[in-house]
This record gives structure tokens, sequence and C-alpha cells, in this order.
């Protein structure tokens, strides 16, 4: 019975085993010294929500009902339309933070320019309208030669000085608000063209004359000396008048309108000097018809350049009307 009994069960041990390994497979790995089962199992994924605190949320944009058919129409991108606003915005609150840090130093650049508007004139009259007014002319014409031209000169030469400051103090009072913009004033070229023919026009006449008078086509013929005491005073402040416009022109200074006014002015004073040194001089006729002439040419130039003040303050007004009206509209 023992035997019979020893039997069944080994019997039954190898019925069983081969099924068990089947269903679980059993290897061995050594770690150190030891062998440790491994066991192969089906692993099923876990679903979590929770994010961990290295990882950013995703991005989500979700519409509103007021913006319709706007959605996304600034841009390709959701991006486009939550920064466009933000954007354009910008640039206007940094130039009223600009405005307002600069508001200090534009008033005080102000309150210093307003002396200029009484000092500049009085740079001209103190220069010009008082030597040829209360000085007598006795005591810078001592007759037909080098003194007197040296102090006829010397006389303008102090006009030109103060033409020179009336000009840097009008020019530094024209100037913008702003002195980070640029400033751009450049005068038409018909503009130009005509204050340069009326230069060349000034010149020509009266070198035409001397030469008629030295070629024996004028009676009487008049020596150069006393002709350079009339007539030369008149020839540098001219040639001094261009290459003052030339240079408001290259600069594209806002004193390019006023620089032949100032000068013409004092142009015609001076050859009304030159008409009391010519009977001085017992002058031909022919040289008082020509200083007549030149005198009635300048008051004509000066008419224009007068004119053409009242045109650019026209022109200026419309301009300004046009941009206003622009704003408005754009607003």
């Amino acid at each position: 019975m023992a035997l019979l009994a020893r039997a069944s069960l080994t019997t039954l041990s190898n019925i069983c085993l081969p099924q068990a390994r089947r269903r679980i497979k059993l290897s061995s790995f050594s770690y150190g010294s030891n062998n440790f089962p491994n066991v192969h199992t089906n692993r099923s994924p876990v679903c979590c929500t929770k994010l961990t605190p290295w990882e950013s949320s995703p991005v989500t944009y979700a519409p509103s009902e007021t913006d319709g058919e706007q959605f996304l129409e600034k841009g390709t991108s959701i991006f486009d339309r939550l920064n466009s606003e933000e954007i354009a915005e910008a640039p206007e609150t940094a130039t009223e933070e600009l405005a307002g840090t600069n508001n200090g130093p534009f008033v005080q650049r102000q309150l210093l320019k307003l002396p200029m508007w009484v000092l500049g004139p009085s740079f001209l009259l103190v220069t010009g309208m008082v030597p040829s007014l209360w000085l007598p002319v006795s005591s810078i014409f001592l007759g037909p030669n080098m003194a007197s031209l040296l102090s006829l000169i010397g006389l303008d030469c102090i006009f030109n000085l103060g033409a020179t400051l009336f000009l840097l103090m009008a020019d530094s009072c024209a100037r913008p608000k702003h002195l980070n913009k640029p400033t751009i004033s450049k005068p038409p070229f018909s503009y130009q063209f005509w204050n340069m023919f009326a230069a060349v026009t000034g010149f020509v006449i009266p070198l035409i004359m001397l030469f008629a008078s030295h070629k024996g086509f004028l009676q009487t013929q008049l020596p150069f000396l006393s002709f350079a005491v009339l007539l030369g005073p008149y020839f540098l402040l001219l040639s001094v008048q261009t290459l003052t416009e030339m240079l408001t022109w290259h600069w594209q200074s806002p004193v390019w309108l006023v620089t032949p006014i100032v000068y013409e002015a004092y142009r015609v004073l001076q050859l009304m000097r030159g008409l009391k040194l010519a009977a001085e001089l017992s002058a031909p006729n022919w040289m008082v018809h020509t200083i007549r002439g030149l005198v009635c040419w300048w008051v004509l130039i000066l008419g224009i350049q007068l004119m053409r003040v009242a045109w650019f303050a026209g022109f200026t007004s419309q301009a300004r009307q046009q941009i206003s009206s622009t704003s408005t509209h754009g607003l």
C-alpha cells in the first residue's frame, strides 16, 4: 500500500508542474552570489492628470462671444491676436512718458530763447543803423584814398558781424521743440535761382559801366580808386551775402528766407551813402545814374523777398490745416 501511495504522488506532481510552468515562466538572474526569480507580468497603463512641478501648463485660448468674426483676424497665430493691441499701445505710452520727462528742459530752453527776440534785432540796430544815421560822413571820408576805403569797409564789417549774430539767434529760435527730430528746411530751386540771378545782376551792371568808362564809351572817365571808394564796400558785402545764403541752403537752416532781407535792407542804405560820396567826389553823371539804378534794383528785389515771406506764411498755414484735418479724419 505504501508503494502504491508514493507512485500516485509522483505521477500527480509530474502532471501539475508542467501546467504551472506554462502559466508562470521562471527565470533566474544572479545578483551578487544569490539567484532570484524574475516574474514577467502584463502591466496596465495608469492615467494621471496631475503635472509635475517642472512641467509648464498647456496654452489654452477660448474665444469669447464678443469676438465674433474677429477671431484670429490680425495674425496667423493666437499670439498675434492677443498681443497686437498691446503692441500698438506701447509706442503711444512711451511717447507720452518721454514728453513728460522732457517738459522741464524744454521750458528752460524756451525761457533762454525769450531774450533773443530783443537781443538779435538790437545787434542789427547798433551795428547797422547807428553808424549810418548818426556818424558824420566827414569822419569816415577823407577823400579818394585808401584810408577812406578802409574806413567804409570797416563800417560794413561791423554790420556783417551784427547780421551774423542776428541770423544765429534767429536760427536758434526757429528750431523745433524736440531737438531729437531733424530740422529740414530746404528752399525751392526757383527761389535759389532768382536769388543768384539778382546777385549776379548786381555784380555785372557796375562792372559793365566801369569797363565802358575805361574804354572811352562813357565820358568822363572815373579813376579806379574813386570807383573803389564808391562801390568797393558794395561788392564786398554782396559777396558775403551770396556766401551766407549758400551756406544756409547747404545747412538747410530755417533762416534762408530772412538772410537776403537783412542784407538787402542794409544795401539800400549803403548805396544811398554812395550817392552822398559821389557828390563829394564830383563823380560823372553816368556813375550817379548807375548808383541810382542799383538803388531801384535792390528796392525791387527787397519787395519781391517780402512777397515771398507772405507767400511762405500762407503756404505754412495751409499745410498745418491739411495736417490737422488728416489727423482728425484718422481719429
